[in-house]
């Protein structure tokens, strides 16, 4: 009996680049990921396993607020540290990039017309508190 090879797509959680990976992170998704995927590999089938920085959101811009430093700042500094440790692990990415590219900004745009094209988005008026010092709105996570 021949087995014929399957393609597997793999997609890990995205952690936030705003502090270092954890126990939780590991036990949670690189590890449960990385076994499925090298068990996926040993039977011969084509896997792609992808993953990358969260490098957009509040957290981020609280830890960057708190050291008094940009987001950016911030996100590459962690992601930098995602990859040594994940290295150091042995998890078997084939892509571990981040939202801040222009892959990842085409092809969400991408995804997002497409979905406003079928219909499937509406709009809403939504009141946001505003920081006059900072000009810029605050998420709910800053309350």
């Amino acid at each position: 009996m021949s087995h014929q090879p399957q393609y597997i797509h793999v997609s890990v959680a995205w952690p936030y680049s705003n502090g270092d990976l954890h126990v939780g992170h590991a036990a949670g998704n690189f590890l449960p990921a990385d076994i499925f995927a090298r068990y996926h590999r040993l039977r011969g089938n084509h896997v792609l396993m992808v993953s990358g920085s969260d490098t957009h959101g509040t957290p981020i811009t609280l830890e960057a607020d708190a050291r008094g430093i940009s987001a950016v700042e911030v996100f590459e500094h962690y992601h930098r540290r995602f990859l040594h440790t994940q290295r150091k692990m042995g998890i078997s990415y084939d892509l571990f990039t981040h939202t801040h590219t222009e892959s990842h900004h085409r092809i969400a745009q991408d995804i997002f017309l497409l979905l406003r094209e079928n219909g499937c988005l509406y709009s809403e008026t939504q009141q946001l508190l505003y920081r006059e010092r900072e000009k810029r709105f605050l998420p709910d996570l800053y309350g």
